[in-house]
């Protein structure tokens, strides 16, 4: 092996090993299949980060929140719970929910933050069927210099009680929600985008 391929290979390792996001992957047929039916979407949390509900609620919050404004999807409504509820229970609706942004974190205390292991799945509504899958994990403090206002807006909507969550949340959920794919959306789903923006 010569000296340049081993350094790529030795930078390759280096960035892949540092990463947050360990795989993920999107089926073949989405922009064929999905990208223009699966759009409308429910952000499951399940099950509940470290035991606790508010971490449930802030990590479907930040998702839902991230994913309208750094996704082309639709992101209607937030929602965690202790145990699996049933697939047909989540979609269709009022909202016309096409799809599941499932979240399954778990949290380990460990020093001053958390060891974070994050698996993610974005589930068609009907058949179940996966249409992008995501696993991420690290080790991250409570506390991050560049998250302060942002961890006064969650403590400010959700209480004290978040506080030691949101940066941990916030650094494996953006990295993983990078990977979804995009939807291809009508001129009409682009002006409901709008309102969904906060």
């Amino acid at each position: 092996m010569t000296t340049r391929a081993l350094v790529a290979v030795v930078a390759l390792v280096l960035v892949t090993g540092c990463s947050v996001v360990k795989k993920y992957t999107v089926r073949d047929d989405w922009a064929t299949v999905d990208r223009t039916k699966v759009k409308r979407l429910v952000v499951l949390v399940q099950p509940l980060p470290d035991g606790q509900e508010k971490a449930a609620e802030l990590f479907a919050r930040i998702a839902r929140r991230y994913v309208n404004m750094k996704r082309d999807f639709l992101v209607k409504q937030e929602k965690f719970a202790a145990t699996m509820p049933e697939l047909a229970s989540l979609c269709g609706g009022d909202e016309g929910i096409e799809g599941v942004l499932r979240l399954s974190p778990t949290m380990t205390k460990q020093g001053a933050g958390f060891e974070v292991e994050l698996k993610g799945a974005l589930v068609r509504c009907g058949d179940g069927r996966e249409s992008w899958s995501a696993e991420a994990a690290g080790s991250f403090s409570s506390k991050d210099e560049r998250l302060v206002e942002v961890t006064k807006t969650y403590v400010g909507e959700l209480g004290a009680e978040v506080e030691p969550y949101v940066a941990p949340a916030m650094n494996v959920l953006r990295p993983m929600l990078d990977t979804l794919p995009q939807p291809l959306l009508s001129e009409q789903d682009q002006d409901e985008k709008i309102g969904l923006v906060d």
